[in-house]
């Protein structure tokens, strides 16, 4: 849909030309001879766009142009002027004007002009829909779980808002968030920037591994026009584009030395300097990063500046892990079985008791991303509204099949016929003997076994065992 354009213009044969072009060009357009008649227009037309002349009968274009910009700043304002003068220009543009143009007007240059500010006006209606939704999907609210460590983790967050919407002054307070692949560090983050004070500013996520290390500085810093052999124009980092908001730094561990040193300086002085630049920027920009590495290692190995790792974590959020998570696997599983069951139209399903217990029993190497994409699988090869063990396409070579095995470093020697190959018999047996080794210490069983404290008390009360049964 082309925008609505008022053309202010007190020259009638000039407005009429450019109203007869933009018209058969499909334009919604109206004339507006004075500043009283643009701003009576600005009420009953709501224009999208003003091509505004400089010199009217009753004001200046400057002048005119303030006035629009009280009546509804999203208005692009292009300033039309005969003075050819590049002061006028130049204040046009400090003063909110989308662009100008100078007179005599070049019909097809105007309407590429127009059509660039309408695309633009729908690439910014986009972003914003957009960021309105994510916000809608973020939130402390929305991190599924309702285990110890998830209660944990979530009063930590919240107290960590309700201190930030104290703040006075200062920026807010770093935050590094640790945890496996898979845990839902950026889910976290983001739910800390879209619950928190700089919800209208913008969240930019990057990821420091995906992004090859010679780029990484000048994605995160920007560079000047001719700072290296490609560097045709201007360009401005995301340090700078999150000012206001949120910059997350996720895989903060694989970032090279040399951007380590200009992050240090980011968030000492909330100041970048573009690459090729003469003078430093200020930003107000919120860090968070995470990392699935141990970054105190690193420290101590000289691959990870020590400055940089305290100014990171002043606060530190650590993520569990699914198998720490007990029945958490089974309400995740429940969630995300739901939503790709509505995606694929088969809103029946569900999962069996012996699917349920093999998804407790499953050490989840690859944690939340896993079970989701786990679920996402069953889902599309289900043949029934039942889903059954051998639907879920797990991976127990890879999570160490079912640890209870590797507990005392062979499988559990199965008695002679049909009943010892019982799942559940196999099962009972191992928890009976990692408790009888262990003389009924849960904690010490669930680590032999690998699981989580949680997911044997569930087992234990299964199978009606006690402690040192």
């Amino acid at each position: 849909m082309l925008p609505a354009i008022l053309i202010v213009e007190d020259e009638r044969t000039l407005a009429k030309n450019v109203y007869t072009y933009l018209s058969r060009s499909g334009f919604d357009v109206r004339i507006a001879e004075t500043g009283r008649e643009a701003e009576g227009e600005l009420e009953q037309f709501k224009p999208d766009v003003v091509l505004l002349d400089y010199r009217l009968p009753d004001t200046n274009g400057l002048e005119l142009l303030a006035r629009i910009r009280e009546i509804d700043a999203g208005i692009r304002v292009i300033v039309m002027t005969g003075e050819g003068s590049v002061q006028i220009a130049v204040q046009a543009m400090k003063a909110g004007a989308y662009d100008y143009l100078s007179k005599p007007l070049e019909l097809k240059e105007l309407r590429l002009l127009l059509e660039r500010a309408a695309g633009q006006d729908r690439l910014e209606g986009a972003l914003d829909y957009y960021r309105h939704k994510e916000a809608e999907l973020s939130g402390i609210a929305k991190l599924l779980g309702d285990s110890p460590p998830m209660r944990e983790l979530k009063q930590r967050m919240g107290q960590l808002l309700n201190a930030e919407r104290q703040l006075n002054e200062g920026p807010p307070p770093s935050v590094l968030i640790t945890g496996e692949t898979g845990t839902g560090k950026e889910v976290v983050a983001r739910a800390l920037h879209y619950e928190g004070p700089r919800s209208d500013g913008a969240f930019i996520e990057v990821n420091c591994s995906a992004i090859p290390a010679n780029l990484l500085e000048a994605e995160l810093f920007g560079y000047e026009r001719g700072a290296f052999t490609d560097a045709r124009e201007r360009k401005i980092g995301l340090a700078e584009a999150a000012d206001g908001g949120t910059l997350f730094l996720d895989e903060i561990g694989d970032v090279e030395a040399s951007v380590q040193t200009k992050l240090l300086k980011l968030l000492e002085d909330r100041s970048v300097r573009r690459l090729g630049g003469l003078r430093d920027r200020a930003v107000d920009v919120r860090i968070m990063s995470a990392t699935n590495r141990p970054l105190e290692r690193l420290v101590q190995e000289g691959r990870f500046r020590s400055d940089l790792f305290f100014r990171l974590r002043v606060v530190q959020l650590e993520l569990p892990a699914l198998r720490e998570r007990g029945d958490d696997i089974l309400l995740l599983a429940r969630h995300f079985l739901g939503l790709h069951a509505r995606r694929y139209q088969k809103e029946t399903l569900r999962l069996s008791p012996a699917a349920q217990d093999a998804l407790l029993y499953y050490a989840w190497p690859g944690n939340v991303r896993e079970l989701r994409n786990i679920m996402e699988q069953a889902v599309l090869m289900a043949s029934s509204p039942l889903i059954e063990p051998e639907q879920l396409p797990l991976a127990p070579q890879l999570a160490g099949a079912g640890r209870v095995s590797g507990a005392s470093g062979a499988a559990p020697e199965p008695d002679a016929g049909t009943e010892a190959l019982n799942l559940e018999s196999m099962e009972r047996r191992a928890l009976t003997q990692a408790l009888e080794k262990t003389r009924g210490n849960v904690t010490r069983a669930a680590s032999l076994l690998g699981l989580s404290r949680d997911a044997l008390r569930y087992r234990i009360e299964k199978y009606g065992l006690k402690p040192g049964t």
